[in-house]
């Protein structure tokens, strides 16, 4: 299939009315009781359903785009010619391109709810702001910019204007949530999109952000283009436009800048730190500093003495006053003072912040859990999921698979995904499922099978091809469809994930 045109471009007699509201209020009373006894009394089991906010997908089909929800339900046929962009998978506002003049870049948007009428029509286009980064494509949730009379401004989606129709260009801040560029005149400013405020007035050369998430504010260049400073994103200007250069260095008391030719570190005020001992920052914590010099790595502190010498091809912080460390094609753990706390003997590492644990791995893609505490909590595992959201590790073990919490007890797959309604189980070399309550409801005769996903459905295969379940086990596609070339496996209802996982759309 091709998709070179889907370019991403959401008189009787009187009543006694005392007596009339009286029974009113009693019989609304009686019905909210039974509803919320029905409630209670309805389970998620004996729907056989996964229960589900309604969620939309833009799918592909015959060169052609469409909608469908987490039912599998047609809400847009596929009839469209260019992708049709949903902002928000949880809000009905579809934004379909057309009329696209591929030669200039002019296109047309109309805007369409779920039953498919247009809104959103007092404007001359309004479009999704789009943003990425290494790995991914999404779009911001809560605005959108809309077109009028030449000029760009910004309205929610329910069409009420946040910031007006008066800049020549509007765009995301590359990989920062809530940072959405505005340009006038070819100056720059600067709106945090969920609250659609002007942090920034359009009067900077360049807007960067300090670190990789917004909370630490934000690096300018006067008009000028010629000199830098910090603005917070509570609008205070921390660091008055004067340096050569402010590094991307994120710290919420320390700057990393250049100021007459000289590299240094200064506080809030402006006043010196640090003005030697070390030819590049890579990163502040608190009172150390990761620093680069003659291209090896090591840690000083706030006075300049040194914590771990330059002797190091890589460093970065993990727990407290604990680092990860490189030397040659080696990977270990080393704390201040230059203690080594772990062998150098994996071939890679990182710290899962949000878990609060290392995942090291080692020879044959095992990998091991390191916790705080510098323990290995989980031995030679292969990981197959970490899943921030839920709190829990899935990890492969022997063909078979097991979860654990981030205080790293073994739970099982009931506790971690309480809302589901299969669960996978293996038997014979062969994959099936079972209920909440360990019955067979899907025998193992599947060569290999996913976990039910948020919206009810499991992906199998037999034969060298996928197909799917629904909530209650039943096939809703027989296995029939080649995903070998995809690295996730996924259905909505009969429609798969694309190869393309990074745009999430889903096909046949």
């Amino acid at each position: 299939m091709s998709k070179a045109r889907g370019k991403r471009y959401d008189e009787k007699p009187k009543l006694n009315i005392k007596k009339v509201l009286a029974t009113l209020i009693a019989i609304a009373v009686f019905v909210m009781f039974i509803i919320s006894l029905k409630n209670l009394l309805t389970t998620t089991e004996i729907k056989g359903e996964v229960a589900s906010p309604t969620t939309y997908f833009t799918v592909f089909e015959n060169n052609k785009w469409g909608v469908v929800d987490n039912n599998g339900s047609t809400i847009l046929e596929t009839n469209q010619d260019e992708m049709i962009v949903i902002p928000d998978k949880n809000k009905d506002l579809f934004i379909c391109t057309y009329d696209v003049n591929y030669e200039t870049g002019e296109h047309k948007t109309r805007i369409l709810n779920e039953k498919g009428k247009e809104i959103l029509t007092n404007y001359e286009l309004v479009e999704a702001i789009e943003n990425y980064d290494n790995n991914n494509i999404w779009y911001e949730k809560e605005i959108l910019k809309y077109k009028k009379d030449g000029k760009w401004g910004l309205i929610n989606f329910a069409g009420k204007e946040i910031v007006p129709a008066e800049y020549d260009k509007i765009y995301a801040m590359p990989g920062i949530e809530k940072s959405i560029i505005v340009e006038k005149d070819g100056l720059l400013g600067l709106v945090n999109n969920s609250l659609g405020e002007v942090i920034i007035e359009a009067g900077y050369a360049e807007i960067s952000s300090l670190g990789n998430t917004y909370e630490n504010g934000y690096i300018v260049k006067n008009k000028d283009n010629s000199f830098f400073g910090v603005i917070t994103t509570d609008k205070k200007q921390i660091l008055e436009c004067k340096y050569d250069k402010i590094y991307n260095v994120a710290s919420n008391e320390m700057y990393v800048v250049t100021e007459g030719g000289k590299d240094k570190i200064i506080n809030k005020s402006g006043e010196d730190v640090l003005t030697s001992g070390f030819s590049e920052v890579v990163s502040i914590d608190g009172e150390y500093i990761v620093i680069k010099n003659n291209d090896k790595y090591g840690v000083i502190d706030t006075s300049g003495n040194s914590q771990i010498p330059c002797e190091y091809d890589y460093l970065s912080v993990s727990f407290d006053k604990t680092y990860i460390a490189k030397k040659g094609d080696k990977f270990g753990l080393v704390k201040i003072g230059n203690e080594t706390v772990l062998d150098f003997k994996y071939s890679d590492m990182a710290y899962r912040k949000v878990a609060n644990f290392i995942e090291a791995d080692g020879e044959n893609f095992k990998t091991d859990i390191i916790d705080k505490d510098l323990k290995i909590v989980l031995s030679e595992v292969i990981i197959s999921e970490i899943n921030t959201e839920k709190g829990y590790i899935r990890i492969r073990v022997n063909d078979d698979y097991k979860y654990y919490n981030f205080q790293f007890e073994e739970k099982k797959a009931q506790e971690v995904m309480p809302s589901h309604t299969l669960f996978l189980i293996k038997e014979n070399g062969k994959y099936g499922y079972e209920n909440k309550n360990g019955e067979r409801i899907v025998d193992c005769i599947y060569d290999d099978a996913t976990e039910q996903n948020d919206y009810g459905y499991s992906a199998v295969k037999q034969g060298g091809v996928w197909g799917s379940l629904k909530s209650d086990g039943s096939i809703c596609l027989k296995p029939s469809v080649n995903l070998d070339n995809n690295l996730y496996i996924d259905f909505i209802e009969q429609w798969h994930i694309d190869e393309n996982t990074n745009i999430n759309i889903y096909t046949k």
